[in-house]
């Protein structure tokens, strides 16, 4: 992952220096589409999933959990 630091450079020689975005992945040393991707976001966003995790052993359990634990907020509460 690129540091934040890169980032704001980046964004910056884009924006206010008027680089294309080919010209910022030569002086930085990275591929255009990453340049592309830094402009989309003011702030690097991070780890995102593709998919749901898959939890074969505890869904079954899920909505049980979530009844003991409502119940269990319930009774402090009261």
């Amino acid at each position: 992952m690129k540091g934040v630091e890169l980032y704001g450079r980046v964004r910056h020689a884009v924006q206010i220096e008027g680089l294309s975005h080919r010209e910022a992945a030569r002086r930085f040393g990275i591929d255009p589409r990453t340049v592309r991707k830094m402009m989309m976001f003011s702030v690097p966003p991070g780890y995102r999933r593709s998919k749901l995790a898959v939890r074969p052993k505890l869904d079954p359990f899920v909505g049980i959990i979530d009844r003991i634990l409502d119940k269990d907020s319930r009774r402090l509460v009261n």
